[in-house]
């Protein structure tokens, strides 16, 4: 497992919520499991771009931040459902409102994503 080489800098509400949250993926991994994803394979089909080697380290790290948890059922092949906690479930609204901003502002967005990826493409070559 992956362990930081420096310590986080935490001295403000944003500095912790960016430790808990920094990840391509969690905040999409939250609110899938907030719908009724909980499976890791149903997870990987929700994200199909995430790899199950980040998709695990994301919900083992979203897990240590008590944002959800994980049950494991003892049956064979093992089966694992991740749910998520009430602390978790705090974050809901936030992560609801972040994406209706995105959805409101989708046009815009998108056209300075691009802007800036040709942008970047073009430096590199």
């Amino acid at each position: 497992m992956y362990i930081k080489k420096t310590t986080p800098t935490l001295n403000c509400g944003l500095d912790l919520v960016g430790e808990v949250l920094y990840g391509k993926w969690k905040i999409r991994i939250l609110w899938f499991i907030h719908i009724g994803n909980l499976r890791p394979s149903e997870l990987q089909r929700k994200i199909p771009d995430v790899t199950r080697r980040v998709l695990n380290v994301q919900l083992k790290e979203l897990e240590d931040h008590e944002l959800i948890t994980k049950k494991i059922f003892p049956v064979l092949p093992p089966k694992v459902e991740y749910s998520l906690t009430e602390f978790g479930e705090t974050l809901i609204p936030l992560i609801q409102f972040i994406g209706l901003w995105g959805d409101e502002h989708e046009e815009r967005l998108r056209r300075v994503i691009l802007q800036h990826n040709a942008g970047a493409s073009i430096t590199e070559n």
